[in-house]
This record gives structure tokens, C-alpha cells and sequence, in this order.
């Protein structure tokens, strides 16, 4: 602590504060400790260990204490606070905060280690208001929502107003989710805790400064800090909150274009899936569902009974096939729609000074929005979906909820426009899935939306990366936006597979985008109607090779599903760059494609034509195995990879356990009573352990309601012996099963193995070895390998 405080009083005068802002007094009582100064008072308060919250409240105004963004309620921390002459200091565990009194200085760091500080602080503007802080000049940046920039955004300033933009493909500097979060390799974040409009600064003058400017609101930021990258994410999501576990249904291949514009469509597109034997577990309806026509009927909200004749029976019958319904929705109501007279009378709608409704024109149409924020307007808008739901509808879609179009002009009663404008989308998930809760409480909801805000992952939002270009370039973006997103609490984003935009017809990309899909949260493809999005509807030779992603995608089931486990519990992305697991690899920090999908893949796109072979960096931790050819890389290699037309290059790490299912039609039909576990041997590793969670994949929170089963699963190795051990966990009110279990066991050369003490004779030992056993219910079973 003596050396910490030595460092922050020789850099003190290089980065001191405002020069005018002086410290007058302080006090620490119930967790909070008031530091006044000249031109306002600093609140800051510990939520954690590893999370402070700081707020500037300028003198004469009153503090506002409504976070959208934020739930964690603050725990009973150990902190403390004590002063020196010319300091006062709070400690918690992980965090000190040093507070300088001449001249003004604020500064956090983790553990001795400085991380940043307050440059001048609140900095009040003509017509904005700044907060701002000093940066090292080594520190790599991430953050800011979905952007297509590369993975640093240090140098960049991004502004802050959701906004979508069609038909991108390399870069995007400005898209649907601008989440106020700065994460920092130095494995700090820095949330700034307010909705309105305005930008991050990410060092853009190259003077080692980042700075958050804002039209109005909290003056709130969290420094949040992580001992690994995973532990950062946890952190954030434990204040921001946990995506809940959504319906297993959700990880199968969904039919989706733009779009279905009757119900023969609809009804003979599933059977063409069926016919081709190609899975399938959900069909989303464009907006042909309302309307005839793209312009002048959005906010119809009801079937075109002339298109969609009988849609209560449509839906019947594609859930008896275990397939669900998703239709689109949008927050506008046109003047020519059908609703708006009742929208009108209910006084449910956004409106200008004089208290009408506010209309102004975009591309659909002459139009207005459902105020949210307007507890009838948020009522309103929850009916349509209740009756929706009441017709058997299994998912709901969210478009256009920027606000595409939102003028300044605007009021809603929660503000104005510009103030609300980057939480409509966020809270109108939040009418969904608070509606779904009260309504239908044994349902997860799927809210697929395509705009949002820090923490809107807590109303299982799965948030998609808008209209990109259906070209190599807008596929070339994906891997960063879904990686950052995901480091951003947002851990299913993904894409329109093929890309949606544009009339390009390239089978080669298409299958490209489909193969990254299967190692994705979720596997979607979408376009417009130029180009068919379906495998179903592919050519013969496209449709097979297609299908086989499809088919691994399903094999994968329980893999990915426990992978949402984790994400459910402790926040951990489905996708991860590779520098969560080698955080000090500076090349590592700017990759953009390789990605881990779990713990136990590696996984490189491939996002270019006509590739027949491309670098891959194989992590330091383990060795890896092609999960295809089973041939092994070693660990910190950087190798030359062939490319197949069929697959892109996967690898798993050694020492893990991957459970795999045989393909099935859809989810409806998924058990694991009966599963492969592949076990993947590398003799350096002595010890590994890997899960299966299991639950009925629709009951909200059954592993909190002890409705569940864990399937475990640990290796242990001594050099010349292998054992295997299989073992569960049950919730209170579960009823688990007997299992058979096929296990294949990679890359051994087995002289004996027994299983449950008994020895099993073989007359070959192939490769991978097959050893089928018979697991009863509550106990434990074990293979032993002689090698």
C-alpha cells in the first residue's frame, strides 16, 4: 500500500484534475462513502469486491438513483476507508480508490496495479456534459456495443445512438447496440450507468484519454475488475444480469426469410424440410403475416386472414411436429394501419409538445411508436403478444427497435427521445419477458431483437447483428461482433446465415456462413427473397452439403446446451476470444476470427473464396485434435492448415469431454437417455473434467427449482493408465433415468480396459476406441484404460 501511494503522488501532478475543483469534506457511513467538493459531491459506493460505483452529482442538482442497466443489489463488503493528510482512500479486497485532495485526483487500481483514473472528471459543456479519464499508453480497448472496427477500438470515437445500418460488411462504425461498456486489456471495465444519447471517446486524439459525453442524465460509472477475463464478464453480468437459460428448442435450425406471405408457404416449406429429412425446429414469419403489402400496414398486429386463413390451426399443427412459430413485430404504428384509431383513443402513443400524437414519415410509412414507458402503452402492446401467445405463436421477434426512426422531437413519459432512444429496444424486451413471466410462467420466452442496452441480456434477449451485406465482407465482420457482444454480457448474438442483404448468389459463401453457424448461439439463416435462405430450398448438390451442417448442429445439442448452462450461471460467453486464455499474448488481443466455441473447441471460419488452406494459432494450454481427421497440433504451434470444401477447420482441446447425440428431426425428439461422450486423450494432460446439464428444456429456472441433472464426467491420468469416471448430480425434484452411453476415447493405443472392474475383451482396438456403457441411475461408473 506504502509503494501504491508513492506512485500515485509522484504522477499526481502530471494527471491532475479540474484545477478548480477543490475537496472540502468527506463522510463513510452505510457503504457510502460523500466526498464534497467545490462544484459537487462524489457518491461512491461498493458493490463487490471488484465492483465500485461512482457518481458525480453537480452542485445544485439532485442525485438520480434510476439505473436501467444495473439490478446486483450492493453485498455486505469489507471496505474500508482511511485518509492521510492529503488523501482519503477506500479499500475493498481487490479494488483501492485514492482520493487526492491537492489537487483534485481520483484514481482505482487492482491489487497494487494502477489501472486508470479521472483526467478532469465532470466537465460541464454548452450543451453536453463529459466525464474523463487517463489511459495508459499500452492498454488495448473493447467495448461499445456491435461494431465492425477490428477487436482494438482504442483510437476510435463512437457514438452512442442505436442505429441500423443496411448492408454492411467490413466495417460498421455506428449499429444496433450501443452499450456504454469499455473493457480494457489491463482486465478492467468501465460502465458508464446512463441511457441517453451521446458518445465514447476511445483515445481518439491520441493523448491517452478516454472520455464519456452525454446530453443529459446520471453522471454514474462501475469500475469493474476480473482476475481472468472470464471472471471480468461474471462481474459485469452479476451487476448487469444473467442471460436466463432459453428453451432448448432455440439451438435447432430455424426456416426464416423475408418472407412467408401465406399460410401454403409457411406450411409447404416445412414439409419440404421434412420430405429432405433436413432438422428443423422453428419457422419465422416476416411481416406478410399482417399485411399484403411492405408499406402501409405495419402496426396491424393481427393476421391477414386473406393470406393466413386459418393461422390458429397452422400453429397447431406445425407444434404437433415439434416446430415452432415466430412472428416479426414492430413498436410503429402507421396512420393507414388498422390499429391506429384504437391507438389514438388510448392515448398510448409517443407525442409531441402540444400532447398528440407525434407522426413523422420513414420508409414504411406515416407513423408513430407505442410508448413503453407509458404503463398503458406498455400494457397495450403486451396484450397484442398475449393473444399472440394464446394462438400457440412459441417466439416473439422485435424489429426495428432503434427506433429506426425516432425524432428528437418525441416525448414519451419517460423523456424525451434522445433520452430514451437507446433503452427502447431494452425495455420493450423487458415488456415481453415480464409479461411471459406474469402470464405464462412455465414458458421461456424467445425475444430474437435486433437493438439493446447494457443488461438486456437478463430478459433472454438474443440479439442478431442486423442487415448485413450477403457477401465475404459481411461475413468477415461476424466473429468480431459476436465476440465482443458476448464480452458485453450479450452472449448469443449472431447473424443472418448467408448474410441477408443484396442479391449476391454465391453457394460457396453460403455454405461458408452455415458451417461458422453450427458454431454459433444460434443457428439462423435468414435473407431476403432474392436468394432462398432455406436448405430446403437449395439446389440438390448445395442442399446435402447444407445439411450436414445442419445434422452437427444437431449432434451438438448437448454441448451447446450446457454451454448456455454456463452462461446462464456465471456469465461466460458462448464464443470467447482467444486471449481470455493467454490475456498477456498482445497478438492475440487484435484476433478476429479464431475463436473458442466452449472450452473444448477452436474454431477458424472460413471467410474468403476458393480457400484451400489457412494459418491457425494453436493455444499454449493443451494440445489440439482436428475434430474431423483426429490429427493433433501442439500446444503454442502456428501451422498451416488444409482447407475442406465440406467443414472449416475445428479443432478440440485435449483432455475434453464433448457429448454428442445422433441426429434428430427436431428438438421435440431429443433425449439423452441414449448419448456419445468423446473423450479426447493427450497424455499431457493428467487431469480434465467436462459436464452435461440436463433438464425438460422449457420450465424458467428449473435448475434453481432442483428440476435438472448434471452429468459429470472427470479423466485422470498417471502415464500409463486412464481412468474415466462418470458420476451425476440430481436436482430435488427430478427424476433422472437410466443411460446408455456410447464413449469414444481419441487418440489411445489401449492394451486392457475395463469397465465397472470388469474387463472387456476386444479383437481390435480401433480408432477412436467405442466402449458402450450401461450407466443405472445414482450411481457412479468408471472405465480404466492400461495404454
Amino acid at each position: 500500500m506504502r509503494k501504491l501511494l508513492l506512485l500515485l503522488l509522484i504522477t499526481t501532478f502530471s494527471f491532475a484534475q479540474n484545477a478548480n475543483r477543490k475537496y472540502l469534506s468527506h463522510s463513510w457511513k452505510n457503504n457510502l462513502l460523500e466526498v464534497k467538493t467545490s462544484d459537487g459531491t462524489y457518491r461512491i459506493k461498493p458493490y463487490s469486491d471488484k465492483i465500485i460505483e461512482t457518481s458525480f452529482v453537480p452542485n445544485g442538482e439532485i442525485f438520480n438513483t434510476n439505473s436501467h442497466a444495473v439490478i446486483k443489489t450492493p453485498e455486505k463488503v469489507k471496505a474500508t476507508v482511511s485518509k492521510t493528510d492529503n488523501s482519503v482512500l477506500l479499500s475493498t479486497k481487490d479494488i483501492t480508490m485514492v482520493i487526492n485532495k491537492s489537487p483534485f485526483r481520483i484514481t482505482y487500481s487492482n491489487k497494487g496495479k494502477v489501472l486508470l483514473s479521472e483526467k478532469n472528471g465532470y466537465i460541464k459543456k454548452d450543451s453536453t456534459e463529459i466525464l474523463q479519464f487517463n489511459l495508459d499508453n499500452s492498454e488495448v480497448l473493447f467495448g461499445g456495443g456491435a461494431r465492425a472496427l477490428g477487436m482494438n477500438r482504442r483510437g476510435n470515437r463512437l457514438q452512442l445512438y442505436n442505429r441500423a445500418h443496411y448492408g454492411y460488411e467490413t466495417k460498421a462504425e455506428l449499429m444496433n447496440f450501443c452499450i456504454p461498456l469499455v473493457l480494457s486489456s489491463k482486465l478492467y471495465a468501465v460502465h458508464f450507468d446512463n441511457a441517453a444519447i451521446g458518445y465514447l471517446d476511445l483515445d481518439n486524439k491520441k493523448n491517452n484519454t478516454l472520455e464519456y459525453e452525454t446530453i443529459s442524465g446520471r453522471k454514474t460509472y462501475q469500475i469493474i475488475v476480473g482476475d481472468t477475463w472470464e471472471d471480468l464478464v461474471a462481474n459485469y453480468t452479476d451487476l448487469t444480469g444473467k442471460q436466463p437459460m432459453p428453451a432448448r428448442w432455440t439451438f435447432g435450425n430455424f426456416s426464416s426469410r423475408f418472407g412467408y406471405h401465406t399460410q401454403d408457404e409457411v406450411e409447404n416449406t416445412i414439409k419440404k424440410f421434412e420430405a429432405d429429412n433436413i432438422p428443423v425446429d422453428a419457422i419465422i414469419l416476416d411481416l406478410y403475416w399482417f399485411g399484403k403489402s411492405i408499406k402501409g400496414t405495419m402496426g396491424n398486429l393481427d393476421w391477414d386472414k386473406d393470406q393466413f386463413p386459418n393461422p390458429e390451426k397452422m400453429i397447431a399443427d406445425l407444434n404437433a411436429k415439434g416446430v415452432k412459430t415466430i412472428l416479426i413485430t414492430e413498436p410503429f404504428i402507421l396512420t393507414t394501419s388498422s390499429k391506429w384509431q384504437e391507438a389514438v383513443d388510448k392515448k398510448i402513443l409517443v407525442t409531441d409538445k402540444s400532447g398528440k400524437p407525434a407522426t413523422w414519415d420513414f420508409y414504411f410509412g406515416n407513423t408513430s411508436v407505442v410508448d413503453i414507458f407509458k404503463p398503458e402503452g406498455n400494457q397495450w402492446f403486451w396484450n397484442v403478444y398475449k393473444r399472440l401467445i394464446n394462438q400457440g405463436v412459441g417466439g416473439m421477434w422485435g424489429d426495428l427497435g432503434e427506433p429506426e426512426v425516432f425524432p428528437s422531437k418525441a416525448m414519451t413519459a419517460a423523456g424525451k427521445a434522445d433520452e430514451v432512444h437507446n433503452i427502447y429496444g431494452h425495455n420493450w424486451a423487458k415488456l415481453i419477458a415480464d409479461g411471459y413471466q406474469k402470464d405464462f410462467p412455465n414458458q421461456r420466452p424467445f425475444i430474437l431483437m435486433r437493438a439493446g442496452y447494457s443488461g438486456s441480456q437478463r430478459f433472454g434477449m438474443m440479439p442478431w447483428s442486423g442487415d448485413v451485406s450477403r457477401s465475404w465482407g459481411g461475413l468477415q465482420s461476424q466473429m468480431e461482433i459476436a465476440m465482443q457482444m458476448g464480452m458485453q454480457g450479450m452472449a448469443y448474438m449472431h447473424s443472418d446465415l448467408g448474410g441477408f442483404a443484396g442479391d449476391y448468389f454465391d453457394n460457396e459463401l453460403y455454405l461458408r456462413w452455415l458451417q461458422y453457424g453450427v458454431f454459433n448461439p444460434i443457428f439462423r439463416p435468414h435473407a431476403q427473397e432474392e436468394v432462398a435462405s432455406e436448405v430446403s430450398r437449395k439446389d440438390i448438390i448445395t442442399k446435402a452439403k447444407a445439411k450436414k451442417s445442419v445434422e452437427l448442429r444437431y449432434q451438438l445439442l448437448p454441448y451447446n446446451y450446457t454451454l448456455a448452462f454456463e452462461n446462464n450461471q456465471k456469465g461466460t460467453p458462448l464464443m470467447r476470444p482467444l486471449f481470455f486464455e493467454e490475456p498477456t499474448n498482445e497478438k492475440l488481443l487484435n484476433e478476429k476470427e479464431s475463436y473458442f466455441w466452449g472450452n473444448a473447441f477452436l474454431v477458424k471460419p472460413i471467410t474468403k473464396s476458393g480457400v484451400t488452406s489457412t494459418e491457425v494459432y494453436f493455444p499454449k494450454s493443451n494440445n489440439w485434435f482436428d475434430f474431423y481427421t483426429g490429427k493433433k497440433y501442439n500446444a503454442g504451434a502456428t501451422e498451416s492448415v488444409k482447407v475442406e470444401e465440406t467443414t472449416i477447420p475445428t479443432f478440440v482441446r485435449g483432455g475434453s469431454f464433448v457429448p454428442m447425440i445422433e441426429t434428430i428431426q427436431n428438438t421435440s425428439k431429443y433425449t439423452v437417455d441414449n448419448f456419445n461422450l468423446h473423450f479426447y486423450f493427450d497424455e499431457t494432460v493428467k487431469t480434465s473434467s467436462g459436464k452435461l446439464y440436463n433438464d425438460n428444456g422449457e420450465t424458467p429456472q428449473a435448475f434453481e427449482k432442483g428440476q435438472y441433472e448434471i452429468l459429470n464426467f472427470n479423466s485422470n491420468n498417471n502415464g500409463k493408465e486412464l481412468v474415466l469416471k462418470l458420476t451425476s448430480t440430481v436436482g430435488k425434484n427430478y427424476s433422472s433415468t437410466d443411460k446408455t452411453v456410447l464413449v469414444l476415447i481419441h487418440n489411445i493405443k489401449a492394451k486392457r480396459i475395463f469397465v465397472n472392474g470388469n474387463e472387456m475383451l476386444f479383437k481390435t482396438f480401433n480408432e477412436p476406441l467405442q466402449i458402450p456403457v450401461e450407466w443405472k441411475k445414482g450411481t457412479a461408473s468408471e472405465i480404466k484404460i492400461e495404454y
